[in-house]
């Protein structure tokens, strides 16, 4: 994992962006912030699972229907399977010490 300050690259209101094996951050801060580092540890290990590309081909298309879904953009982001584990989990600094694998297909069920 890379950790790369990369303020501009970063679309408004997000903080960081991962793509395998880099991690994109808008404010430096954030490399020491073990909570925002779990979560893009979790999304690092999603992409490996997929083989990286067809990772970023299923998030943009989740992404879509869950837009149409929740007819909101904040709410589609937050209830993509892949959200939904990385935020779920983020506290928990061992998760991934223990994490199944393909443990997003878990969040795909709406609650």
């Amino acid at each position: 994992m890379y950790l790369i300050h990369a303020k501009y690259l970063i679309p408004k209101g997000y903080r960081g962006m991962t793509i395998f094996p880099f991690v994109l951050l808008k404010n430096q801060e954030d490399k020491t912030n073990m909570i925002f580092i779990t979560h893009e540890k979790i999304h690092l290990k999603q992409q490996l699972e997929l083989l990286i590309v067809p990772f970023f081909i299923w998030y943009f298309i989740e992404f879509i229907f869950r837009c149409v879904q929740y007819k909101n953009v904040h709410l589609g982001y937050r209830n993509i399977s892949f959200e939904r584990e990385a935020y779920h989990n983020e506290t928990h600094l061992l998760y991934l010490k223990n994490r199944k694998a393909f443990a997003f297909l878990k969040y795909l069920k709406n609650d």
